[in-house]
């Protein structure tokens, strides 16, 4: 065969317009979903789906990036990329929850092997990401391959630093091998990568979504805020994308914004579910579990109880597991927060453990409060059995278990809560107070947790009420004023202050903090704002006696 010498300008032309004919360009601007480049070898038609799923994926719309994959594998059966965006569809990073068998079955469409599926991507990059996802489903356990998937994509974003998407789910697989708790320095270097992308492109969703969970706790939340801003804006056809910036308003106690950005989302998700003629699917769930809180912060118990009902009617009388680990978080918060009545009746069998010892605690505290010491008693020991099944927080489950760091001690803080409590009612306040110190020392080493208060009743605000009842105003202060560390802007940290203010004889200090609770209760139901304008004018006859 003949060889034709190529002149060497002419020869680099004819290779990048080979190369080109391979490449399919991959820059895309979805409306409502943001914007990405992401060049693959799909052909022209299938690229256009993909792309498109990787936009939901970037916005945890996993049921419609899979629709989208799908598509793309339909158009283009041997489109390697096509099956690493379906597998990526199966695993939930930040609750730590993962369909791995799922996720194999469709890797396997592709070829029957990690080697073939890899020889089935024609450039080395894509052959990367195939390797990544083969970590993030290969051997051992779900915190083993999430840090060796992590470690993968490690190497794929140092082989390709111009390439924003590895550089994104870089950023997302750092956060997701933290099953440890949050760890600053690794949530830091997750932010520093997405910053690097938001520099060069202020519409890229993932950029924004990682941002905000890299920054949703009190002391980093100012930083999300410009990312809380836009990202609803630039990706407001993914129901996820209007609840994130509520990750934000919440660390930063800003109740208004997080009503209105979980009402969106609620709307947005059954909007969804009309559309397929389905269930409400989880982020409806999650949504309406944030906005049922948020409505409590702002004195709204009548809205609150609307959306426990809607969430109860959702799930049906026989709910699978994630609506009834939504609906089970509510019911306990509406009774914590409005000292209703709690039926201890739904099963919470195979939820993680602060579910599970929040139920009990919940139905322990009715039961003290209608003098039921017996039912009390059995219940805390109910929760002392639960503290045995520290092996139910493993990070080991799949899909469908929500699994949280550091469980163990989270059930461990509200036993110690129950203990006290019941001391309390014994009149042995010495051991009242010794448990509250436990239960306190324990939160203080808890990392943060974004999103409604785990434990469900903050250990800090339990002590200061319970340091308010023994006639210890002071004492009581400093422990309401640690909660607000965690927990900014919570309405019953804040009516603790205050009524410590007004036991110390200071009714200036009581009038600012009970002006502080009028703000979050501007929209609070009618009984809530007389209650609280009735403690004002009592502050101001104080000052004026004085």
């Amino acid at each position: 065969m003949q060889y034709r010498r190529l002149h060497p300008i002419k020869g680099l032309l004819s290779f990048l317009a080979a190369w080109l004919s391979l490449v399919t360009p991959g820059v895309s601007q979805n409306a409502g979903l943001g914007k990405i480049s992401f060049p693959t070898t799909g052909t022209p038609a299938a690229q256009a789906h993909f792309v498109r799923g990787v936009l939901f994926l970037h916005s945890f719309e996993y049921r419609d990036a899979q629709e989208a994959f799908h598509e793309a594998r339909r158009l283009d059966p041997g489109f390697a990329m096509a099956a690493w965006g379906e597998a990526m569809t199966y695993n939930e990073p930040l609750w730590f929850a993962q369909d791995s068998q799922a996720a194999r079955r469709s890797l396997s469409r592709l070829a029957a092997t990690p080697a073939e599926r890899r020889a089935k991507a024609p450039t080395d990059r894509e052959k990367a990401y195939l390797g990544a996802v083969e970590a993030l489903y290969g051997q051992g356990s779900k915190e083993e391959r999430d840090i060796a998937y992590a470690e993968a994509m490690r190497q794929l974003h140092e082989a390709y630093p111009d390439d924003d998407e590895a550089t994104a789910f870089y950023a997302l697989a750092l956060i997701g091998a933290c099953h440890r708790g949050r760890d600053f320095r690794v949530y830091m270097q997750a932010a520093a990568l997405a910053e690097e992308i938001y520099s060069g492109n202020p519409e890229h969703p993932g950029a924004l979504h990682y941002l905000i969970h890299s920054y949703d706790d009190p002391i980093h939340a100012p930083l999300g805020l410009r990312a809380a801003r836009v990202y609803a804006r630039v990706a407001a056809d993914a129901a996820h994308a209007l609840h994130m910036p509520s990750h934000i308003f919440f660390a930063l106690g800003m109740w208004d914004e997080s009503v209105k950005s979980n009402e969106d989302a609620w709307a947005a998700s059954r909007r969804s579910a009309a559309r397929r003629g389905g269930p409400l699917d989880t982020g409806g769930y999650h949504a309406m579990w944030w906005l049922h809180y948020a409505y409590l912060q702002q004195g709204r118990y009548r809205d609150a109880a609307r959306v426990l009902q809607t969430a109860q009617d959702e799930a049906g009388g026989n709910p699978a597991a994630l609506p009834l680990f939504h609906v089970t978080q509510m019911r306990i918060a509406q009774s914590i927060e409005t000292g209703t009545p709690y039926s201890h009746s739904t099963s919470t069998e195979g939820l993680d453990l602060p579910a599970r010892a929040g139920d009990l605690y919940a139905a322990a505290v009715t039961a003290l409060h209608s003098r039921d010491r017996a039912s009390a008693g059995t219940l805390l020991e109910e929760m002392r059995h639960l503290g045995g099944e520290a092996s139910h927080a493993s990070a080991n489950h799949d899909h469908g278990g929500h699994v949280y760091a550091g469980d163990a001690k989270v059930a461990k803080i509200m036993t110690k809560q129950l203990e006290a409590l019941l001391a309390v009612a014994d009149g042995k306040t010495g051991e009242a107070v010794t448990a509250m110190k436990n239960a306190v020392e324990i939160e203080d080493r808890l990392s943060y947790e974004f999103g409604p208060p785990l434990p469900h009743k903050p250990a800090h605000e339990l002590f200061g009420e319970i340091l308010l009842q023994l006639g210890q105003p002071r004492l009581a202060r400093v422990q309401f004023e640690f909660a607000l560390l965690r927990a900014p802007k919570r309405a019953l940290t804040l009516l603790g202050i205050a009524r410590c203010d007004e036991e110390l004889r200071d009714p200036d200090a009581a009038l600012r903090s009970y002006g502080e609770l009028r703000e979050i209760w501007s929209q609070a139901d009618p009984e809530v704002r007389e209650a609280l304008e009735a403690s004002l004018a009592r502050v101001k006859r104080q000052a004026r006696l004085r």
